[in-house]
């Protein structure tokens, strides 16, 4: 399975957020600079990628962190093409309701 790196940056009032998938972790990060802005814990289960947990830093929470890192991390999937989605966490189930595009995803 590729899910590596994800390359798409997007910019937050001055600070550009960026997308990393950690396998180290079983998590997508959001980083502000130096800075850990939120996470997706995820588990691989063969074929299927889990998403568990969602969780953005209280001084980002409203700034579209969240959502950033549910989109690229998704696309991230997409892009690598081996996995289908399975949810557990309650945000990104509400994210993937609101964004019918990206249900083709799920198991």
């Amino acid at each position: 399975m590729g899910l590596g790196l994800v390359r798409d940056h997007v910019h937050m009032a001055e600070t550009e957020v960026e997308i990393r998938n950690n396998p180290a972790e079983n998590r997508y990060e959001a980083w502000l600079g130096d800075e850990l802005a939120g996470f997706a814990e995820y588990r691989l289960r063969d074929e299927t990628i889990v998403f568990v947990h969602t969780e953005v830093e209280d001084k980002f929470e409203g700034e579209g962190v969240g959502s950033t890192l549910v989109r690229e991390a998704l696309d991230d999937v997409q892009r690598d093409g081996e996995l289908t989605v399975a949810v557990k966490c309650p945000f990104i189930k509400k994210w993937i309701e609101e964004h019918p595009d990206y249900q083709h995803l799920l198991a």
